[in-house]
C-alpha cells in the first residue's frame, strides 16, 4: 500500500475484541483493514452531515427572505395544525 502513515490509536477493549474478531472470521485480512474501512464510513457519513447541516441553512435563509409567515404566534401555527388534522374547527389565524 504506497503512501500510508502509521499511527497508533487507542481502543476500548470491546472495540479491539471486535476488530480481532473481524479479522479471525477471514472477513478482513488485518486489524487496519478493518480500521480504514471504519474510518472510511465516518469520513463518508461526516461528509452527509456537513452537506445536511448546509441544505438546513440555505431553507432556513429561505425562509428568512420569503418574508413575514401568515400566522401570528406559535398557538396561532398549533390551532391550524390541529384543523387539518381534523381535531378542530377552523377560526382566523
Amino acid at each position: 500500500m504506497p503512501n500510508v502513515e502509521k499511527i497508533s490509536v487507542a481502543l476500548t477493549p470491546e472495540i479491539a475484541a471486535f476488530v480481532r474478531d473481524a479479522v479471525e472470521s477471514g472477513e478482513y485480512a488485518s486489524g487496519s483493514e478493518v480500521i480504514r474501512e471504519a474510518l472510511q464510513d465516518w469520513k463518508q457519513k461526516r461528509l452527509l452531515q456537513l452537506q445536511n447541516i448546509d441544505e438546513l441553512r440555505r431553507l432556513w435563509q429561505e425562509g428568512i427572505d420569503s418574508g413575514a409567515g401568515q400566522y401570528k404566534d406559535i398557538e396561532a401555527i398549533k390551532q391550524e395544525a390541529r384543523r387539518r388534522l381534523g381535531q378542530i374547527p377552523q377560526k382566523d389565524a
